[in-house]
């Protein structure tokens, strides 16, 4: 009864479902909870129902996941992949998810490849004059010429 109101109050966006009540909603298969969770939540809330999906292992919600693949929270897309991983991958999807996963790998390569590259290398400051403080300057001298 707690975890129906729950769910209330999250379609309501009054509150976010708990680890407890995702893991409940695991137990009983609920997988439109799940989806819904995972297409409206938080980013705790959708990296929870990703991998809950993941144990229910229904491939009905292969589109949702999918299109959780491009969260733009890193972990969702990562629980995401490997959900569609433990579900089976098919042609098109196998395929989705390995070149997902490899322009990862090479992302993280090239920032780690760009910070060596640049770690030795020594930055010149240049501190420019500003307009300012030249007018500034000006008037302080006319100030101290006497006047006639």
């Amino acid at each position: 009864m707690v975890h129906l109101l729950s769910f209330t109050l999250f379609k309501l966006k009054v509150t976010q479902p708990s680890e407890n009540t995702i893991y409940l909603w695991m137990q009983n298969e609920d997988v439109d909870k799940l989806e819904y969770a995972l297409q409206h939540g938080n980013y705790k809330t959708r990296r929870l129902a990703a991998e809950a999906l993941g144990h229910v292992g229904r491939p009905s919600s292969i589109p949702i996941l999918r299109h959780a693949i491009n969260d733009k929270i890193h972990n969702v897309s990562i629980a995401a992949l490997n959900t569609l991983d433990a579900l089976g991958c098919k042609g098109e999807l196998c395929f989705t998810i390995i070149r997902k996963r490899f322009n990862w790998l090479k992302d993280i390569s090239d920032k780690q490849q760009k910070r060596e590259v640049n770690k030795d290398k020594k930055y010149t400051i240049y501190r420019w004059e500003r307009a300012s403080k030249k007018s500034f300057e000006r008037v302080k001298e006319q100030l101290k010429r006497p006047m006639r």
